[in-house]
């Protein structure tokens, strides 16, 4: 049995902490929050351990009325790996804990690839990295390329990448994120930085990504051009790739899913976990080649719903 620890339980985190609960080899040992709120609580309420991120909250869990199993180190100690899904440069702060223990771990929330010993895509370069201590997960949207450029390379080798990545502003609980009504090219020069984060995972590979950042929660939207060196003899062949691929839907032109919003009705009625949408759904009737080149749009859920 692998004794996981989570070191951050929001977005990420309680995701992360459920899918491995989920395992029949994994054992939850317990998260670490910074903080009693409602996740925390969520999180007790579940039956999982929870620990103090920082030692010196841990009386305001007691004035919370939550009870706490110990702080952040004791949970690395007692862990066989742990997944840090704390915000973005927290886990590269964290590194060195990690070390100090001897306990290897999966950064999650956001870290540059200079923090870490390697980059993952589970699709991409899971054998690659394996025997590393500290790894992280690429962004979101980077696995959501990841995913698809996997397979394309695999079968038809790739000359060029040309994205553009339509972005939702947020997870539906930041309130503080944006924009409320405007459309914002983010980062307005070129490359954003999804193109440069794809490139560890392919370091050869040629990419141009642009990003731009709407007012929606729901999902993220690319439009992505594929120069082929070998295409097939036309789309279906692609579309048939692609649906062989567990974590690619090729949404069909029946299903009536004709944006984000739709897609994210079918997993509310599908009963999915929180409406997650763990697929890129790739519309298959975007699916178009002219000459070398492949056209398709394709989404893919936000806040690390697609990463675990």
């Amino acid at each position: 049995m692998i004794h996981v620890g989570v070191n951050g339980y929001g977005t990420i985190g309680k995701r992360v902490a459920d899918a491995v609960r989920a395992q029949p080899d994994m054992e939850v040992v317990g998260v670490a929050k910074t903080r009693p709120n409602f996740e925390a609580s969520t999180a007790v309420e579940k039956g999982f351990d929870l620990y103090a991120a920082v030692a010196e909250r841990k009386p305001r869990f007691a004035e919370a009325g939550i009870d706490l199993a110990g702080d952040v180190e004791e949970l690395v100690a007692e862990s066989d790996v742990v997944v840090d899904a704390c915000p973005s440069g927290i886990g590269a702060e964290n590194a060195a804990m990690y070390r100090e223990h001897d306990t290897p771990a999966l950064l999650q929330g956001g870290e540059d690839a200079t923090a870490v010993d390697a980059s993952f895509n589970a699709r991409a370069n899971y054998d690659s990295v394996a025997g590393a201590d500290l790894v992280r997960v690429v962004s979101c949207n980077t696995t959501g390329l990841s995913r698809l450029i996997a397979p394309l390379q695999e079968a038809y080798g790739i000359e060029k990448v040309r994205a553009t990545l339509v972005r939702r502003g947020g997870d539906p609980a930041q309130a503080g994120r944006g924009p409320i009504n405007d459309i914002l090219p983010d980062p307005v020069t070129l490359p954003s930085h999804h193109g440069p984060d794809v490139n560890t995972i392919f370091p050869d590979l040629a990419i141009d990504t642009l990003g731009l950042k709407v007012p929606a929660t729901l999902m993220h939207v690319h439009s992505v051009n594929v120069t082929l060196e070998d295409p097939p003899a036309d789309a279906d062949d692609v579309r048939s790739l692609l649906e062989g691929e567990r974590r690619m839907f090729v949404v069909p032109e029946w299903l009536g899913l004709d944006g984000a919003g739709a897609i994210k009705e079918l997993a509310q009625d599908s009963g999915r976990p929180r409406a997650d949408v763990w697929e890129n759904c790739v519309w298959g009737e975007s699916i178009t080649l002219e000459g070398d080149d492949l056209y398709l749009f394709q989404a893919s859920k936000g806040g690390n719903a697609t990463r675990c």
